[in-house]
Parts: structure tokens; C-alpha cells; sequence
């Protein structure tokens, strides 16, 4: 058969005698022939390069992560976005501040200002109590990077210097009003989202750990092993938790200290809350331990550590980070749930739990509804996990 006849797409050895091909001829050649593979996607992506972009297509995991990683570097330095100290009282169930941008005189500002309420010197002609209204003779200007109370960034590094607040430290303003103590609402707001995001994240921790390891191990071994770990297991499972935490939790003293108490709090929840996911995991690791190169790996002889280091656990993992996202806001609400009861954490340290517990009253919610505000810190933490969890699940599942 003649050269001419053979398909041209089909690269052939130069002639004998006849010219050597240049570098441009072969790069040529290459990047028209059918069925090359180009060199930039030989290599191919890693496992987490595609979750990543297949999580960047979602609009709500991203809002998700976006706001776990805001909620997180605040909770860190909360001290130094807090507007006023947490702990200082001030004026008792004083309502909120308006934001305003303009001035007594009407004239537009780019610098916000709040005026204070204050009572006026006229009465109300139907129930004779003063007239409150905002105080325009006394205007509190606002600006960034104030000084206000003194704290340590980090627990190490002292400071006074504030993301937001008075421009004249004298001078005080509640964005969502104070509690019944005069203490800002927003400021114990941003303190207490360290103490709560923290429970939640260790808790969180630990039940990830216990109950992955649990798992793992009563699915891949199997026999007795597993019949008595998951008798173990319902027998977790069959305790009614919410009575267990208050049974538990009220068993410390009053006198003991907080950290103490917020360690117990921590134990109680960890303890209870490792049984469901092992659950998880277990059916997963039963599952993966009848496929083949599982199989293949116990055939040649490779230990039990290697083979669920490095064959199940990684098959097993994307399930786990997905129930780690959607595990925080659960711990979350339930520490809200038992700090509102007085059975979490204890003063002078503050959480979203505790600031609940001054709405255990219906006329206080009714004469004071900004003492409800801490709700929305819970609920933003729920929301931000969640989409977080469902743009992770959605993400891992192809893959």
C-alpha cells in the first residue's frame, strides 16, 4: 500500500534520506490529529479540585461558606467589633438606636449619626406619660476604627481600638437596645458567638471522632464485635436525650466554676451524640467492605489499618463532612435550648443561651421585644451551616 493511500491523520516515520520534521510541523500535526489528548488536562484534577468547582456553582453553598468563615473570624476577635463593653450596664431595656445620616438641620452627612431617645417636656394627652423622641440637641456620631473599652486581641495582645462605635468614647449607642440589666445587646451578641460557635465545634469534634471510629471499625470487622457495639449503640440511642441533658447537667454544683461546668456541658453532649452518626458510617463501611479492590487488598495481605486508612475512610469521608456541617446548627439550638433553661453556661460568661433567658416572660417580650435579638444570631448560624451542608452534599455526591 502507497504512503498516499494510508489516512493522513496517522503519523508516519519521515522517508528515508528525506527531511527530519521540525518542532512547529510536529505541534502542528499534534494539535489536529483526532484523538489526542491535550497536554494541560492529561494530569487530569484532583478529588478536591472538583468538589471545589463544582461547589462554586452553588449559589447557596457559597453564601454558606461566606458566612461560616465571617461568623468564625468575628467570634475570634469579637472583642474588637463588639461597639461597647458586654458586661458594662447602662440604661435598662432601652430600645433601639436608629442609624441616620442626616442632621438636625436636615442636611445630608456621609459620617452616620444616632440620636438618642430621650423624654420630652410634653405628655401624652390620653395616658399623661412624656413624650420620647429622638434627642437632636445631643447627636452621637459614629465612625470606624474608635476607641472604647480595653481588651486583649487574642487573650495575649492588649488594645482599645474598636471596628466600630462612638467617635467619643463618653458617648453610648444600642443598635438592638440592652437587656433588663442595661447591658448591650449587640455587643454580647458578637462576645457570646465565641462561647457558643466553640461548644458547638467541639461537640461537634468529638462526636465526629467517636462516632467515625465506632463505625468504621464495628462495620469492617463484623462478627460478634459488631453485634455487641451496635447493641451498645441502640442502647445510646434509646435514651430520651433532652431529660438525660437536664438530669445530667443539674448534677454539677451551682458554686463550680464556669469552665468547669461549660467542660461537663461538653462531655454530656459528646457522650450522646456519637451513636447516630456511627450508625451512618457503619452501614457505609459494610457496604464498601464487598467491593472488589477492598477485597483485593485483604487477598495480597495488607493490614486492617492500611485498608480502612486508605480504601474506606476516604470513601467514607465525603458522608462525614457533610453530617459535620449539619451537626453544628443542631448543637447550636440545643445549646441555646438548655442555656435558656439555665442548664449550659453560667455568668459572667455570656452565651446565645443565656441572653435568651430574659424572654422567659410574656410581658417582657410584649413591652420589650428587641430582648428577643439573640434569636437572630441562632438563626443566622443554623442558616449558614445548613446551606453550607447542602452545597457540600451536593458537591461531593457526583464525585
Amino acid at each position: 500500500m502507497s504512503r498516499d493511500g494510508i489516512d493522513s491523520s496517522i503519523p508516519l516515520p519521515p522517508d528515508a534520506g528525506g527531511p527530519a520534521p521540525t518542532p512547529a510541523t510536529e505541534a502542528q500535526h499534534t494539535q489536529h490529529a483526532p484523538g489526542r489528548i491535550d497536554p494541560r488536562y492529561a494530569n487530569g484534577e484532583s478529588y478536591l479540585a472538583l468538589v471545589w468547582r463544582r461547589m462554586r456553582k452553588s449559589v447557596m453553598g457559597m453564601i454558606g461558606l461566606t458566612l461560616v468563615s465571617l461568623m468564625i473570624f468575628v467570634a475570634i476577635f469579637a472583642d474588637f467589633f463588639a461597639p461597647l463593653d458586654p458586661k458594662q450596664p447602662y440604661i435598662g431595656f432601652a430600645p433601639p438606636d436608629t442609624i441616620s445620616f442626616f442632621r438636625a438641620d436636615g442636611s445630608f452627612s456621609l459620617l452616620p449619626t444616632v440620636y438618642p431617645i430621650a423624654e420630652g417636656g410634653d405628655l401624652d394627652p390620653i395616658t399623661f406619660q412624656p413624650i420620647v423622641g429622638p434627642d437632636y440637641e445631643n447627636p452621637t456620631d459614629l465612625g470606624f476604627f474608635v476607641k472604647g473599652y480595653s481588651y486583649n486581641i487574642l487573650w495575649l495582645i492588649p488594645a482599645d481600638i474598636h471596628f466600630f462605635g462612638a467617635r467619643d468614647p463618653a458617648k453610648t449607642f444600642h443598635l438592638l437596645g440592652t437587656d433588663k440589666f442595661g447591658r448591650d445587646i449587640l455587643s454580647r451578641g458578637l462576645v457570646g458567638a465565641r462561647i457558643s460557635l466553640t461548644i458547638a465545634l467541639i461537640v461537634t469534634l468529638l462526636t465526629t471522632v467517636i462516632g467515625t471510629t465506632v463505625g468504621i471499625t464495628s462495620g469492617y470487622l463484623g462478627g460478634r464485635f459488631d453485634a455487641w457495639t451496635q447493641k451498645f449503640v441502640e442502647f445510646v440511642l434509646a435514651f430520651p436525650q433532652l431529660p438525660l441533658y437536664l438530669a445530667l447537667t443539674s448534677l454539677i454544683p451551682i458554686t463550680a466554676p464556669s469552665n468547669v461546668f461549660i467542660a461537663f456541658v461538653i462531655g454530656v453532649m459528646a457522650v450522646l451524640g456519637w451513636a447516630q452518626l456511627s450508625r451512618e458510617v457503619r452501614s457505609k463501611t459494610l457496604s464498601l467492605s464487598r467491593i472488589e479492590y477492598v477485597r483485593a487488598a485483604v487477598a495480597i495481605g495488607s493490614s486492617d489499618a492500611r485498608i480502612i486508612g486508605r480504601h474506606i475512610l476516604p470513601n467514607v469521608l465525603s458522608h462525614i463532612i457533610v453530617a459535620v456541617t449539619l451537626s453544628v446548627p443542631a448543637v447550636v439550638l440545643l445549646e441555646s435550648f438548655l442555656g435558656f433553661l439555665g442548664f449550659a453556661v453560667k455568668p459572667p460568661l455570656i452565651s446565645w443561651g443565656l441572653m435568651l433567658q430574659d424572654t422567659g416572660s410574656f410581658s417582657v417580650i410584649g413591652s420589650y421585644p428587641w430582648i428577643l435579638s439573640p434569636v437572630i444570631f441562632v438563626l443566622i448560624t443554623v442558616f449558614a451551616f445548613n446551606a453550607l451542608g447542602d452545597g457540600l452534599r451536593d458537591a461531593i455526591d457526583p464525585y
